[in-house]
């Protein structure tokens, strides 16, 4: 990989794209145990499955609960796990309970930290947490704001940091998750990432928030994976929050989820990584195994229901 020269504001949003799913033509899908379907990532020879275990699941509870819910995982035929700091004590909780599969799961971490110093410092204490001596994937997370696109990708940066790490065989591959526009876009020209991490979701689709980030990403032959597939939108005003691991308002009847999740998965990506609920993670798995791609019909349903809701998010960001 070869780092580019940054450009600020290289975030064009580029002519529109066509409302929902090009297909699933050119990604390297194949069968799994379990029934859970496995999705080349990118260029990097790995196939993960196309489900991913979000470590906010065990974020605060038990080992025995956090050994149950890997398990779980594992016996589904997840193979793919993704965890980050910020997930409470997720790392803490995870580490041991992920050890006894290590060596057959590809385990993605995340930083916040946008200097190398900070980064490193944080890469270290996560694999220790995590009680292995590398990650499969290393991402910048959460990464919104241009201005901390330039930091990473400068001097001094959480870039200089990722690629010491490669060199010292801890980590494999590198890549990003984003929560704008902008911020995906820059990236993708700043430097040749492995993997993107980013919402693509019905709603957050239909207000131009999300094409040209796919098409990129597409056309750049990276891994391509999903955040927010089975979200509704912000939780309403005055609305109880029925899950405490969601900032926002999941889908959790299983018609409107299914509906949602086969929109994401209809698209050439990897992998959708579900709500960080112990229970709509488990919902996500039964009807990720009867999969098949989206009809012209649920296409129309789902233009109707984002027509009447509220995205997440929206292109151009208020916070890019």
């Amino acid at each position: 990989m070869k780092r580019r020269e940054f450009v600020a504001g290289a975030a064009g949003a580029g002519a529109a794209l066509s409302l929902f799913p090009a297909g699933l033509a050119g990604l390297e899908r194949v069968a799994a145990a379990g029934g859970m379907e496995r999705r080349a990532l990118g260029k990097t020879g790995e196939k993960l499955s196309f489900i991913g275990f979000g470590g906010i699941v065990v974020n605060n509870v038990s080992a025995e609960e956090a050994a149950s819910s890997v398990r779980f995982a594992i016996d589904a035929g997840i193979n793919y796990f993704d965890v980050a700091p910020s997930y409470g004590n997720a790392e803490e909780m995870l580490g041991p309970a992920l050890e006894p599969y290590r060596k057959d799961v590809f385990l993605a971490c995340k930083t916040q930290e946008r200097t190398k110093d900070g980064a490193l410092g944080e890469l270290e204490q996560s694999l220790k947490l995590l009680r292995t001596d590398h990650f499969d994937l290393y991402q910048h997370h959460a990464v919104t704001k241009l201005e901390d696109v330039k930091t990473i990708l400068g001097p001094g940066g959480a870039m200089e940091a990722f690629e010491a790490a490669q060199k010292a065989g801890k980590v494999r591959f590198v890549g990003f998750s984003a929560h704008s526009v902008e911020a995906a876009m820059a990236l993708m020209d700043g430097y040749d990432f492995d993997s993107i991490l980013f919402p693509f979701n019905y709603a957050t689709w239909a207000v131009d928030f999300g094409p040209q980030v796919l098409e990129k990403a597409k056309d750049k032959g990276m891994g391509i994976l999903c955040l927010k597939a089975m979200a509704k939108g912000p939780w309403p005003e005055g609305v109880e929050r029925r899950y405490d691991r969601t900032w926002y308002e999941p889908l959790d009847q299983p018609e409107e989820a299914d509906l949602a999740l086969r929109f994401t998965l209809s698209h050439p990506v990897t992998a959708a990584i579900p709500p960080g609920d112990r229970r709509l993670f488990e919902m996500a798995v039964k009807l990720a195994k009867g999969f098949e791609p989206i009809t012209a019909e649920q296409e129309k349903a789902l233009k109707v229901k984002a027509a009447a809701g509220t995205p997440l998010f929206r292109f151009p960001s208020k916070n890019a």
